[in-house]
């Protein structure tokens, strides 16, 4: 039987502007697509102490289509304790080819694997044709060790491709699912989080949708739609960490037509969506962004035109495009963290770290004033 999801954050009724488009999700954004591959054992694996509580996310920009699309990117690294390949290029090219995937640290490496293996089976035409081309996957992660046997390196290829197969548009599930399944947020039970918010620019509407994975943040920082949260939930936190040693990524879709300095300026915004949560970006902290535009679609550079045609948004109108992305991104962790169940506390585990419980949550809200009235 398939569990009942639990309500999304605007769903309980905190109250976070911007208007969502139909799935408060990234595939919001036309033609985007997310897979997920969701490992949880019980048990060690044989030779193991530890259980395997990990997977892999994929983000498809162009879906469905036979060859690869150009998409237009742009990077920031609010702090570089983490790992995003692929991104040299992005920061000279301007744009990337394929999928982007996420998954825990020691995973990098089989992410990339498994990511140029689906894009020669997926795209064969396009790589069996002579032209000499390379294949660089964009892939990030954060740590899951404290609840995953990271160093047993449980991700398998067939994992990747699983992630990359089954990517979908629709709803987009939450919280423990595919490269968030291990990850802690705030002292809580996060991982896997999306929002998104419709905007109208020039007569036409458009799309900021947004995924992160959540691993990052203390408990005393915890401040949701400008509550201090934390500060009044200090009961059963895990002694994980006396510092902050967690990460988030943060990818940001949009439909509008961004240039590659203009999304890397997007990408910017995501440090003020993840510090409206009240994280100060610790020194072991991993906070990489990448924002991408599918507007401007172009064919693959070495058989596009010499000179090419491009829109570009009129920078004098892209603050309502920072403002849904910092908006977002704030939304899209506390879904990560009201959609987590509970983790660990077995007898093979060194930490039970718990989900945040949305009805003392939404007390405290309502003491602050902050609660409207639930969606569900």
């Amino acid at each position: 039987m398939l569990k009942t999801p639990k309500p999304r954050a605007r769903e309980l009724g905190l109250p976070f502007p911007g208007t969502p488009g139909l799935f408060n999700a990234i595939t919001d954004v036309p033609g985007i697509a997310v897979g997920f591959r969701t490992l949880i054992e019980e048990q060690p694996r044989p030779g193991r102490s530890m259980p395997v509580r990990t997977g892999v996310t994929a983000i498809v920009p162009h879906a469905g289509e036979d060859e690869p699309v150009p998409v237009y990117a742009g990077l920031h690294r609010f702090n570089g304790n983490g790992e995003m390949t692929g991104t040299h290029w992005i920061e000279d090219g301007g744009y990337f080819l394929g999928p982007l995937l996420i998954t825990n640290t020691h995973a990098v490496g089989m992410a990339h694997h498994g990511a140029v293996k689906w894009m020669l089976e997926r795209y064969e035409k396009t790589y069996t044709r002579g032209d000499h081309l390379w294949i660089m996957p964009v892939v990030a992660e954060t740590y899951d060790g404290a609840l995953n046997d990271i160093n047993g390196l449980p991700i398998g290829e067939a994992d990747v491709l699983a992630a990359l197969d089954g990517a979908r548009s629709g709803p987009v599930a939450e919280g423990s699912v595919g490269g968030g399944t291990g990850m802690i947020a705030y002292g809580f039970k996060a991982g896997t989080g999306t929002a998104s918010r419709k905007i109208s620019i020039a007569g036409k509407d458009f799309t900021v949708g947004v995924l992160v994975q959540a691993n990052h943040g203390q408990r005393p920082w915890l401040t949701i739609c400008g509550v201090p949260v934390g500060q009044h939930m200090q009961d059963g936190i895990a002694p994980i960490h006396e510092t902050e040693r967690g990460s988030i990524i943060v990818a940001i879709a949009t439909d509008i037509p961004l240039m590659p300095h203009q999304l890397k300026r997007l990408a910017r915004r995501g440090t003020i969506g993840i510090a409206r949560n009240g994280t100060i970006g610790g020194n072991n902290s991993g906070d990489i962004f990448l924002a991408f535009s599918t507007a401007n679609r172009n064919p693959m550079a070495h058989r596009a035109p010499e000179v090419l045609h491009v829109d570009m948004l009129n920078d004098e109108h892209i603050d309502v495009v920072y403002a849904a992305g910092v908006e977002a991104v704030e939304e899209a962790i506390v879904n990560a963290m009201v959609a987590a169940e509970g983790a660990g506390g077995g007898a093979f585990d060194r930490y039970k770290v718990e989900a945040i419980d949305t009805a003392t949550l939404c007390e405290i809200m309502a003491r602050y004033g902050r609660l409207e009235r639930a969606t569900r």
